[in-house]
């Protein structure tokens, strides 16, 4: 462990890694073209309307992206904005891609969250925000789209606070909603934000007032708005929770913006605020304890992989996350995992499909590096003394199809295809004893469709997808005969790495099987397997 090098100190402290989450709709791929436009990184923020609209969001990138106007990947996105160096990791809304977003999230030293002043707490955001909690970052609320009709603000903080266990603090108050919507109140600042109908709010129009009670908000919004403001405001300071940084850094407190990110209001104040309040690069956890950004040389680990990026190369990009030092292109590297030294002479930065070569990043940066065929999910990179990062979230599958090729003559492509795809992680790769036979296991039935779409798009194959009636995998580990013989009559399969997994249409089979066979351990994902294997 050594003294950093003040300039690289000065560098990683620049750095603001966050990821933005919410229930589909909710405004996050519009939120996050928008916190990009007001960092010069676009021109002009697209906003996803779906099939007819030839504008698509800068962070969906992918075809079947834009012509269902969802995200099902997780984009990387950096610019620089106000002296910072920020990273935005943008993460699939739909429920059928979690597993790609919880792994986005371990990548995160913030987490911003969506919530549509319309529906308040959704599913999704509620499973997204649990995984938060659990890494106990902090989390930045934008409740959106108050130039349309929805809940009372006071009804939507109780719901924060009762379904998702956290208190709040509104940083700003709107002055009416809908079309009566007229700005919001700076609480902190004593200020009014000015909303415009029609107006793109490229410029903050902000008025200084003494409170509240100013009569200048008053000839604003008219007599009956300033004094619902007043009484809400009150009611704030005197019922409401304190503003506390400290358990703001825990994840403990959210501070809450108001705000209609499609017609750009709040966002940039949301952006400058965040920046105050949000942390620089933090210690990662690893098998020799945490990993200090600044004192320890080049770190990092893979949180995703993406297939075919650019088509018309066939590449494959290993998106890393930089824990600690300074990277620099060329450097060669140890890949633990498998205990040799790498050079990495392309890295790349990301603004969704487009890229650059990177000379140099720092901890918090997120690159993507080629790959040829070297890195798994969780693979930590590193200089020095070598260990491990934590172990990549997984999920257990809950549906199953067999999958075979339509055009036996395209069978090389469709080897291919599927080996490059599933090693992206949000589609598990399982063979059959003795016949070889692939199955499929997703967490969400939408990942066979955007399989199948790539397949063809990509790799010009046809496939056919024959659902089978399990619901839980669980890898297993233990006494050998057993699972021999389990083996021998197909009642296990093996993942990609040839590790035996049991597949179950039910959870009584599954218990049936636990009291049938004390010898084996059953495990929820591969990382208990590991765990008792090492």
């Amino acid at each position: 462990m050594s003294q950093m090098n003040p300039k690289w100190a000065e560098e990683i402290a620049k750095r603001r890694t966050f990821a933005i989450i919410s229930h589909p709709d909710a405004g996050k791929t519009t939120m996050t073209e928008k916190l990009l436009y007001f960092g010069g990184a676009i021109r002009e923020a697209g906003v996803v309307k779906g099939r007819k609209n030839s504008k698509h969001a800068t962070s969906d990138w992918m075809e079947i992206e834009k012509k269902r106007g969802i995200s099902v990947t997780s984009s990387a996105m950096d610019f620089e904005y106000e002296g910072h160096h920020i990273n935005i990791l943008d993460t699939p809304g739909h429920q059928d891609f979690s597993e790609d977003t919880y792994r986005t999230l371990t990548a995160a030293d913030a987490a911003v969250m969506i919530i549509d002043v319309a529906k308040g707490v959704e599913a999704q955001t509620i499973k997204l925000f649990k995984v938060c909690r659990m890494r106990g970052i902090p989390i930045f609320t934008f409740v959106n789209k108050l130039d349309r009709h929805g809940k009372d603000p006071f009804e939507l903080l109780e719901e924060i606070e009762r379904v998702l266990g956290i208190r709040s603090y509104p940083m700003n108050w709107p002055i009416g909603m809908g079309s009566h919507f007229c700005g919001v109140y700076d609480r902190h600042k004593s200020r009014v934000e000015l909303y415009v109908q029609g107006s793109d709010h490229s410029e903050i129009k902000f008025v200084d007032v003494s409170g509240a009670d100013d009569p200048l908000i008053g000839e604003r919004a008219g007599a009956d708005l300033w004094q619902q403001l007043q009484d809400e405001v009150s009611l704030l300071d005197v019922a409401g929770d304190d503003f506390n940084e400290e358990l703001i850094a825990k994840g403990q407190l959210t501070p809450v913006f108001f705000g209609s990110a499609i017609n750009n209001f709040g966002v940039q104040t949301f952006l400058d605020n965040f920046l105050e309040m949000a942390p620089a690069p933090t210690a990662k956890k690893s098998n020799i304890g945490e990993i200090d950004p600044y004192t320890r040389p080049f770190s990092g680990f893979v949180f995703k992989i993406q297939a075919n990026m650019n088509p018309a190369h066939r590449d494959r990009v290993a998106f890393l996350r930089i824990c600690s030092g300074r990277f620099e292109r060329g450097m060669a590297v140890k890949h633990v995992r498998l205990n040799k030294e790498v050079k990495l002479a392309q890295p790349l930065q990301f603004m969704a499909q487009d890229r650059a070569i990177v000379e140099e990043s720092f901890a918090g940066d997120v690159i993507g590096l080629f790959d040829p065929g070297i890195f798994q999910i969780g693979d930590t990179l590193c200089l020095g003394e070598s260990f491990e990062f934590e172990e990549m979230p997984h999920f257990s599958p809950e549906f199953f199809s067999k999958v075979t090729v339509k055009d036996a003559m395209k069978h090389k492509q469709f080897q291919k295809g599927i080996m490059q795809l599933t090693e992206e992680g949000t589609v598990q790769l399982f063979r059959t004893f003795p016949m070889d036979d692939l199955i499929l296991g997703v967490v969400g039935v939408l990942q066979f469709e955007v399989l199948e779409y790539r397949l063809k798009a990509e790799y010009g194959v046809d496939i056919m997808l024959q659902r089978l009636p399990y619901q839980i995998a669980r890898w297993v580990d233990g006494d050998k005969a057993t699972i021999d013989q389990l083996r021998s009559r197909s009642q296990i399969v093996r993942d990609r790495y040839d590790r035996p997994v049991m597949l179950f249409e039910s959870e009584y089979q599954l218990r049936m099987a636990v009291d049938k066979y004390p010898k084996l351990n059953f495990h929820e994902s591969s990382l208990g397997l590991r765990q008792t294997t090492v």
